[in-house]
């Protein structure tokens, strides 16, 4: 199997980019359509995973990347020297699981779902690029909203939000939806249940 044109001018624009980039712009730059660097993206895709290549492509929401195969972590990490990453407790599973399902939220919003404080989970998910700051409400104070990255969707292998899990239901999930919320922390936000 050898690469169309436009599959090697795709694989050329991502590795130059060396970070996720959008189709939209992907496709500006080729002069080619969404539809026409989706299939080069899939071409690609099965080109390099028959080849066995080292590198791969993935789709993260809208946009596409180049990256390692899962099966070389290691022998990159010891290249890059990088310590490995402690595993993240049950609060920032937790944290993360309520910003996903909901975002963009407030940390009071997240506080108020955990019945804990949250500054410091979300200040370590911030720091992994898992979360990221997403703007602020038109609301006294103005407060922060959080949302999830790329990076939580290439960690999780997810292509979208979309391929979450649905969240199961239960009478403790149903008892939740007709609690009584404070409506100044809840505003503009999406009932997670």
């Amino acid at each position: 199997m050898s690469l169309s044109e436009n599959a090697s001018l795709l694989e050329a624009l991502l590795f130059a980019s060396g970070e996720p980039a959008e189709k939209s712009r992907l496709a500006l730059a080729a002069g080619l359509s969404e539809t026409e660097i989706d299939e080069a993206a899939y071409q690609l895709r099965e080109f390099l995973r028959e080849s066995g290549s080292g590198i791969d492509v993935v789709r993260l929401d809208d946009k596409y990347q180049l990256v390692s195969p899962e099966r070389y972590a290691v022998e990159i990490r010891t290249l890059l020297d990088k310590k490995r990453n402690a595993p993240l407790s049950g609060a920032a599973f937790e944290v993360l699981a309520v910003v996903a399902y909901n975002q963009p939220v407030t940390k009071a919003f997240v506080e108020q779902v955990r019945g804990v404080d949250c500054s410091g989970v979300i200040a370590t998910l911030c720091q992994r690029g898992l979360l990221e700051e997403k703007g602020r409400l038109d609301l006294p104070g103005r407060p922060l909203v959080y949302g999830t990255t790329d990076n939580f969707l290439r960690c999780f292998s997810l292509a979208d939000l979309s391929e979450l899990p649905e969240i199961p239901k239960n009478e403790e999930t149903d008892a939740l939806k007709n609690t009584n919320k404070d409506p100044s922390v809840l505003d503009g936000q999406q009932s997670m249940l």
